[in-house]
């Protein structure tokens, strides 16, 4: 079998990048891929994730972090290395996925970068765009204005002057529509006029692999998982999360599975009615989430999909990776 490893110094370092939407299988199919007795690659890899929300300590079951016995297999980066309060940029996300690819590979091991959050994995495979650096003080005041004021002024704010961005930002992507104003307001110019990459970076050789399932399968994997969080102690978690100072504008509360907590009306109501109206909103907006991230994930060039509930598609995957391990750097 080919070894995942690739450490010839001539050579860019090898990568692969596998993602879905949330819900999709990526967790079981690394496992299959890369740790299960009966693994299709058993020679090396460790994985980036490029996940938003799993990078915050304590957000662990509305998040699907990995089991503790799967990452004592197959070891994961990115997880658990901030607290809930504090931001983490897409800047940091390039830059310490690099850092971690980087030490992957001098170790002899396959680099996988494998996640749901569509704009850290652009940000990685074609760089950053050139807009300016955070203003911590612009976006101090912006995130004043929001938990004063609410999100309506400032999306009015930039429709006004920035109308490509509001379109494609989402109604409750808080976090974009505060950088999208910290722009202009730094800049003078709006967010979408700053060039955007489109080719590969020069860095690594990446294999950009990604996972799909019919769409009402995925949603009742959507609607299964979320009952799966609550048996698992979801509530729980969000009330110690709540104890130790964490609120709505919290940066890690504004996921879904933990921004629903503070936008519905849950207190006055009996327990299983609480319990039925936190699964029917973390549903709702988890299907419109893999509806938004596929779309996303459909428009970068160069991916390879294959279809989850294909059973032949551990192997598929494990054949284009061996492909890839063997072949001369593609870009």
């Amino acid at each position: 079998m080919t070894t995942v490893s690739r450490t010839d110094p001539a050579s860019r370092p090898k990568i692969v990048a596998l993602f879905g939407p949330t819900a999709s299988g990526k967790t079981a199919l690394l496992e299959r891929l890369f740790c299960r007795p009966d693994a299709l690659l058993p020679d090396g890899a460790e994985v980036v994730s490029a996940d938003s929300v799993q990078v915050y300590r304590g957000l662990d079951i509305g998040s699907a972090k990995p089991e503790p016995a799967l990452l004592e297999k197959l070891p994961h980066h990115l997880i658990d290395i901030r607290s809930p309060q504090q931001n983490f940029s897409l800047g940091d996300f390039v830059a310490l996925a690099d850092q971690a690819c980087a030490d992957i590979s001098a170790r002899g091991c396959l680099p996988v970068v494998s996640g749901g959050t569509a704009f850290y994995l652009k940000a990685f495979l074609f760089g950053l765009p050139a807009s300016p650096p955070a203003d911590l003080a612009v976006r101090a005041a912006l995130q004043a204005e929001l938990a004063t004021l609410g999100p309506e002024p400032l999306r009015a704010e930039l429709e006004r002057v920035d109308p490509v961005s509001a379109q494609r930002i989402a109604p409750a992507d808080h976090y974009r529509l505060q950088r999208a104003l910290e722009v202009w307001r730094c800049a003078g110019r709006p967010l979408s006029s700053f060039e955007v990459p489109v080719r590969p970076r020069g860095r690594w050789d990446i294999l950009a692999l990604a996972i799909d399932r019919p769409r009402p399968e995925l949603y009742a994997r959507i609607d299964a998982r979320v009952e799966t969080m609550l048996d698992a102690g979801l509530e729980a978690e969000v009330a110690a999360l709540q104890a130790s100072g964490c609120t709505a504008a919290t940066p890690a509360m504004k996921g879904i599975g933990y921004a629903e907590f503070f936008a519905t009306a849950l207190a006055d109501q009996p327990p299983a009615a609480r319990r039925a109206a936190l699964a029917a909103a973390i549903a709702q907006n988890s299907r419109r989430y893999a509806k938004r991230q596929l779309t996303f994930m459909r428009s970068l060039p160069g991916v390879r999909w294959f279809q989850a509930d294909d059973p032949d598609c551990a192997s598929q995957l494990a054949a284009a990776i061996r492909e890839h391990l063997a072949a001369d750097c593609a870009w």
